[in-house]
């Protein structure tokens, strides 16, 4: 892997903290694989909505916590209990809707799997296997949706799935890595084009 300086060039979004920075330096945009780890990306980008990542970043290690490691089948028997102790939480963003989607998304995870086998391969379907490699100049051309993302949305609601809206869908799709959208200045656009046709 590339070795980070600090005068390396980035995307631009990431430079307004070093939670960012080492986020986008070590995760965003990696092809992600890992049923487990792609269960807990969908939840929080869930969380994120209306707020920043930069939010939801630092309070990862808190929902991680408080949702027991994101730990799907234990999220889905998750009742009134635990929802209560989840609103007093202020580790995480405590709103109802969300905590009450994170556990519906448990239960529509759960049942995916046990239907097609994998969330890893139901994902990446929606790209034919192999991550889409942009080219863009400027963050201005960035779509914030694409016509796959407005597939799978649509896909994981009919699965019972929440806070799944195409704009979250796209997000988590350049997170996990379906689409590199790292800039073609920034230095992580080569290493993840090269960590993504291994």
């Amino acid at each position: 892997m590339d070795q980070a300086r600090p005068d390396q060039p980035r995307c631009p979004w990431c430079l307004s903290h070093p939670l960012y920075v080492q986020y986008h330096d070590e995760e965003w945009g990696l092809p992600e694989h890992d049923d487990a780890k792609l269960f807990e990306k969908i939840i929080l980008d869930g969380a994120q909505a209306g707020l920043s990542w930069l939010t939801i970043l630092k309070k990862r290690e808190g929902y991680r916590r408080a949702f027991d490691g994101f730990d799907a089948a234990k999220i889905a028997r998750y009742t009134d209990r635990d929802i209560a102790r989840l609103l007093a939480d202020p580790a995480i963003v405590r709103n109802r809707l969300k905590i009450h989607a994170a556990i519906a998304n448990a239960r529509a995870y759960l049942k995916l799997r046990e239907e097609l086998g994998s969330f890893d391969r139901y994902l990446w379907q929606f790209v034919d296997g192999r991550p889409r490699r942009n080219q863009w100049h400027t963050l201005s051309q960035l779509p914030a949706r694409t016509a796959e993302s407005d597939s799978l949305s649509q896909d994981l609601r009919q699965r019972g799935f929440k806070f799944v809206g195409s704009t979250i869908c796209y997000a988590f799709m350049q997170a996990i890595g379906m689409v590199n959208d790292h800039l073609v200045s920034c230095f992580r656009h080569r290493e993840v084009a090269r960590r993504s046709s291994r």
